[in-house]
This record gives C-alpha cells, sequence and structure tokens, in this order.
C-alpha cells in the first residue's frame, strides 16, 4: 500500500513517462519567445520548421522515467494530464490498477522496440509511433504492425482517454 502523503503524480508519472517518452505524444506546444529560449538554453530540442513553436518528443530532458528540468518545463508540460492520471483522481480507477495500465504499456513499448530494431533498427530521436510507420513502410513487418496496433489501442483507450 502506497503512503497516504504520497501524490499521485508521485505515484503514477514519476514511474510512467510516456507523455515525455515519444511513446504517447510526438511534440509539445510552446508559448511564446522566452519558453522557445528556455527550452533552448535547457538543451532541448525545438523544431523551427512548424507554424507554431514545438518541442519535439522524445524528450531529451527526461532520464529514465523522471524530468531532469522539471522545475523549468513548458507550461503545457505543468498542465498536461493523460486520461489515466485523471482517471485515478477522479477515483475511477485505483493507483493500484493505474500501475498495471502503466507496466502493461511499458512493457508493449518494449515489445513494440525490439521489433523495430529486429526490423533494421530506427531513428531512437522519433517519436515512437512515427519510427514505427516508417519501419513499417519500409519492411511491412507483420508482428510489429499487430505489436503496435495493440500499443496504440491501449495508449488512446487509457492515457490518452479516447474511444471510452
Amino acid at each position: 500500500m502506497r503512503p497516504v502523503s504520497e501524490s499521485l503524480t508521485d505515484a503514477l508519472c514519476t514511474r510512467c513517462g510516456l507523455c515525455c517518452d515519444g511513446s504517447l505524444l510526438a511534440d509539445v506546444e510552446l508559448s511564446g519567445a522566452a519558453e522557445i529560449t528556455r527550452v533552448r538554453v535547457l538543451g532541448l530540442r525545438v523544431d523551427d520548421d512548424s507554424e507554431e513553436p514545438l518541442m519535439l518528443l522524445p524528450c531529451s530532458g527526461l532520464k529514465g522515467t523522471r524530468c531532469t528540468v522539471y522545475e523549468h518545463r513548458p507550461k503545457v508540460c505543468r498542465s498536461f494530464e493523460c486520461g489515466l492520471l485523471t482517471s485515478a483522481r477522479r477515483g475511477k480507477v485505483s493507483v493500484a490498477q493505474a500501475l498495471v495500465h502503466i507496466d502493461d504499456a511499458r512493457s508493449r513499448i518494449m515489445r513494440v522496440k525490439r521489433l523495430l530494431d529486429q526490423a533494421g533498427g530506427y531513428d531512437r530521436s522519433l517519436p515512437l509511433l512515427e519510427a514505427t510507420a516508417e519501419a513499417l513502410s519500409a519492411t511491412g513487418h507483420p508482428a510489429l504492425e499487430a505489436e503496435v496496433t495493440g500499443l496504440d489501442a491501449l495508449l488512446q483507450r487509457v492515457f490518452l482517454a479516447r474511444g471510452r
């Protein structure tokens, strides 16, 4: 059992990191020149070619499942809550159930990455689904396609709260 004083973000977010590692999202919107400068100073990647300024994911400030730039993270990172965290806050899912979902997602992600390596490797600077799409267009790997389809369904349903 978790200590009562442990916050949900401590219990879940610091054990997950999917919103930062390129598995769940591809980029983060930045708000204004000062934030763009701060993100660059932190050594994080910014897409200058997009219409709106974006920080690219996977975030280089993520080490394991923890943010190394937490106190200086972009505004949208401060306010983002995935569907799983929201469900836990509302009592729709327990912390124990949420951790099972996180473990399931991380296991599926590892299987996708192993299949990507078997298919000839991939660009780890790309968001996972983008890297997978590139690999599938080049190889048409059926096992990879099946695994990423299951992963995407889980991410959409549990972490992005779509299709409920």
